[in-house]
């Protein structure tokens, strides 16, 4: 019998969850990024069993992407790692290849070795322009430095909690073979809450648990959804750049577990049509010195006029958003208001169906809903979207009862397309130039698809969507 000559670091799931939640701490408490910045690079010289770093970051419609770095070299050359940004879509021209990556530091996970590979550590990266600027197409470092500047000038703290849905499917790579199959097979028919000990979507659901709990994430609830085969796994609110980080390693583990498994784990807004669609309802809520902005025990629904105004202003600009918010043409088959669906602009306590909803809560859990959002949109880009319009969008006086007035979200991209382009707010959100982009992406997309959703999925709406073609496939137009 051989003896392992590898000694790549393992760490139980319980040291993970430890490391995971100090350094979850230590943003919370906004530990001085020098300070993180040294006791990280010390770490990784001096644990001899780690061999690699996995650095992350976005493309401008929210596919994640990630490069492995060798550590030695990561640790001597942290401040001049250069990468392609032509080969990305979304952001430079091949004349203007070169981009550089930062590190967050401030973002650094520790993943479970049966999952991800023994020996890596995980970090988020920012993407920084020629000039040593931040990136501007890079919607991590545009939401981190939006909400810098309102700790800085507002003391406000931008939190956030996403419930995200999904499915599970039969076999791997269900989504990349649906032209062949036009079809997914379930694995689980049981429906709501209900789902056996040690059946498939069961002990799929156990194990993505444990890989967040592990991952610091600090897990609520799970539970299988409403529709067949389909999934939640709810954890606890962060700061609004690590709630987005959160979202990517979610989506990421769940895909990861599901393939372990031969399974597919599908974030597809509207996989299956008659049955509900997935959804990523967004939490939200602003704090000042450790105080709930939102809360407010005698205002109506208990939410305070600063909460009401943040909800009026979503509400004002929801058409200009919504390709923000719902970003593939198979997002618009989840606004279907037979399937609970939130497509009316409207605000409620407890109408299912309203774009925003005002959950119970108290002086700790006050918050906003925004249930319109698709699993699948650029988690960066909706969480700013939905703060800076609440926090510094225009209120319309001209609608009366804004709030309960009978208004839609668009039943297609191409509508959403329109409404996006001609808003003067979105190019205000993101800039003329990193606007034109995102919005070429997805008419792009949508050409490559039938124009009518009709009343089944359509292989192109699965094939060319942003989180499952593949490089060799759009090389082809």
């Amino acid at each position: 019998m051989s003896t392992p000559l590898q000694d790549f670091l393992t760490l139980p799931y319980a040291e993970l969850e430890e490391l995971n939640l100090k350094a979850k701490e230590q943003r919370g408490k906004r530990v001085d990024p020098g300070k993180l910045q040294e006791e990280r690079v010390k770490y990784l010289t001096d644990t001899k069993s780690i061999k690699a770093v996995t650095v992350l970051f976005s493309d401008l419609e929210g596919r994640l992407h990630m490069l492995d770095y060798d550590k030695k070299f990561l640790v001597k050359s942290y401040d001049n790692l250069t990468f392609d940004g032509s080969s990305i879509r979304g952001f430079t021209a091949q004349r203007e290849s070169d981009l550089r990556l930062h590190m967050d530091w401030n973002a650094f996970y520790w993943a479970p070795a049966d999952f991800f590979g023994a020996g890596k550590v995980l970090v988020f990266g920012e993407v920084i322009d020629k000039d040593g600027t931040p990136y501007t197409a890079d919607i991590r470092g545009m939401l981190k430095q939006y909400a810098n500047q309102q700790y800085e000038k507002n003391g406000f703290t931008l939190n956030a909690a996403n419930e995200i849905e999904g499915f599970l499917f039969k076999g791997v790579d269900a989504e990349r073979n649906y032209y062949l199959t036009k079809s997914f097979e379930y694995v689980n028919t049981g429906g709501y809450y209900h789902s056996l000990p040690g059946d498939t979507l069961r002990t799929f659901i156990d194990r993505a648990a444990e890989v967040q709990r592990s991952m610091g994430f600090q897990n609520e609830k799970d539970h299988p959804e409403v529709a067949p085969s389909q999934f939640e796994i709810n954890y606890s609110y962060s700061d609004v750049v690590s709630a987005a980080d959160q979202i990517q390693l979610y989506k990421f583990l769940c895909r990861q577990v599901a393939t372990n498994m031969g399974l597919t784990a599908s974030f597809l807004p509207k996989p299956v049509v008659g049955v509900n669609g997935s959804g990523m309802h967004t939490n939200i809520s602003v704090s000042k010195n450790g105080k709930n902005q939102f809360w407010d025990p005698g205002g109506p629904e208990k939410l305070s006029q600063f909460g009401w105004d943040f909800v009026d202003r979503i509400l004002t600009h929801g058409n200009d958003i919504c390709l923000m918010l719902n970003a593939s043409v198979n997002a618009y088959r989840r606004l279907d208001p037979h399937f609970e669906a939130p497509n009316q602009i409207i605000a409620s306590a407890v109408d299912r169906g309203s774009m925003v909803r005002i959950p119970l809560g108290n002086e700790r859990s006050s918050r906003v809903e925004v249930r319109s959002v698709g699993p699948d949109a650029n988690p960066y880009m909706v969480l700013l979207s939905v703060f800076k319009t609440g926090l510094v969008g225009t209120i319309d006086k001209t609608v009366d009862n804004l709030r309960s007035a009978k208004r839609y979200l668009p039943d297609n991209i191409y509508t959403a397309l329109e409404n996006f382009r001609s808003a003067d707010w979105t190019t205000k959100l993101l800039g003329a130039d990193v606007k034109e982009r995102y919005a070429d992406l997805k008419q792009a997309s949508a050409d490559r698809c039938p124009r009518l959703l009709g009343t089944i999925v359509k292989p192109e709406e699965v094939q060319f969507h942003h989180e499952v073609y593949n490089q060799f496939l759009w090389n082809m137009f």
